[in-house]
């Protein structure tokens, strides 16, 4: 394996770490560009988070449930740590 296939592998993991997190805001009705900038205050706009919610995410209705600790695991894999931990509160506010 190259250095290109291997950047081409990580990208397109990084952008199923990104889609598993966007559907899974949308399916706990959560903006994921509002969380994301809870996670990374002055950042600027993450542009695949937007085409991805944009483009991929489906209604709710539509997606299979994404496992709280399905989402937490695979941003932290791909070190967003401070993301994982905004996921973290999030699930702990949700009314029980």
């Amino acid at each position: 394996m190259n250095e290109k296939q291997l950047a081409e592998y990580y990208r397109r993991d990084e952008n199923m770490m990104i889609l598993i997190f966007a559907q899974w805001c949308v399916n706990h009705d959560l903006d994921p560009m509002a969380l994301y900038s809870k996670a990374y205050p002055g950042q600027p706009l993450n542009e695949g988070l937007k085409k991805t919610v944009e483009e991929l995410a489906v209604p709710k209705e539509e997606s299979e449930p994404i496992p709280d600790q399905t989402v937490i695991g695979v941003l932290e894999m791909f070190g967003n740590s401070d993301l994982a931990e905004a996921v973290h509160e999030a699930i702990a506010q949700r009314p029980s």
